[in-house]
């Protein structure tokens, strides 16, 4: 591995252990899962915002398209945000986390369903894999599963990978310039902020009053998560082959499960645990293709590697 793919695998995986507390803290800040998507964005804002202004002056200003697929990004996000702090709420922080990392396999799912793109086969082999973690998890086999509700924990995990699904697809699109990630991110964030006010406003779910500790959570989320985490991700994703960093991105599931144990309290049964790893493994089943073989290089003309050009394929469960 060069040093250059061993400092953005570095990156990769510093951004994958930032957002595995995100759930963590959801959980200890104890608020509406509204009041959590609001103010994780709100306080992000100004870093954000800071960074977007460095960008600007730096490489000029975005494209109006690029922007306004920004911001419809985190229209899907706020939606994403929602159902995944009531998936918490119902099965945990880890578990959590976990079903919302589905969206590897969803999004080529619904590429297939709404954009008629015949799926590739390490999808196809994926898919059932990963519906046999979810089973597990809901807690239909065996009686000691783990959470308020896990059945509909699982529920509003899957429209947690659906949402973020769409979100990531989009973002993307909003993202065509490596070198200024935190423009995108802060009008998604941006979006996502005032979509989740106005939907936990008519929920009736909306805590705008600050009080600590939830507000403390909130911050550290806040920072952590949606601008360290994220910024990191977003750095590090173009600049590694895909099959590298779905296998880096998959410590942040695995992390916020062991964090739910150890810092939580939470105890997941064994078939639900059995059911997290059964998920990570259809993760990197859906994300990891197989590098073609080589051509022998001609004589006096130098071997270039296939698939060293960096992609970005892969995604992560935020929060």
């Amino acid at each position: 591995m060069s040093d250059r793919n061993g400092r953005a695998v570095a990156t990769a995986a510093a951004g994958a252990f930032c957002i595995a507390f995100s759930a963590i803290f959801v959980r200890l800040a104890e608020v509406d899962p509204a009041t959590a998507a609001v103010f994780r964005c709100a306080y992000a804002l100004p870093p954000l915002g800071l960074l977007a202004w460095w960008e600007r002056r730096r490489f000029g200003p975005r494209g109006r398209g690029q922007r306004s697929l920004a911001l419809i990004a985190g229209v899907l996000f706020a939606a994403d945000l929602i159902f995944w702090h009531t998936s918490i709420e119902y099965v945990g922080a880890g578990l959590a986390t976990v079903l919302g990392n589905t969206q590897v396999v969803l999004v080529g799912l619904l590429a297939w369903l709404v954009l008629g793109e015949k799926p590739e086969r390490r999808l196809v082999a994926a898919t059932p894999v990963v519906l046999v973690g979810v089973v597990l998890i809901s807690g239909i086999i065996g009686g000691d599963a783990y959470g308020a509700n896990p059945g509909l924990g699982v529920l509003f995990g899957v429209l947690t990978g659906i949402s973020y699904a769409g979100f990531i697809l989009i973002l993307r699109q909003g993202n065509k310039d490596i070198r200024r990630p935190a423009g995108p991110l802060f009008d998604a964030t941006l979006a996502a902020g005032v979509t989740s006010a106005v939907a936990g406003a008519a929920l009736g779910e909306v805590d705008l009053r600050p009080y600590w500790p939830a507000h403390g959570w909130l911050v550290l989320l806040a920072l952590s998560s949606q601008v360290v985490g994220w910024l990191l991700i977003s750095i590090s994703l173009p600049r590694l082959p895909a099959a590298l960093t779905s296998v880096v991105l998959t410590l942040q599931p695995v992390g916020s499960v062991i964090l739910g144990i150890v810092l939580l309290s939470e105890a997941p049964s064994s078939v639900q645990l059995v059911g997290a790893g059964v998920i990570v493994i259809g993760l990197i089943t859906a994300t990891v293709r197989r590098r073609p073989p080589q051509a022998a290089p001609l004589e006096g003309v130098p071997a270039t590697g296939v698939g060293d050009r960096p992609t970005a394929e892969a995604g992560t469960r935020d929060s």
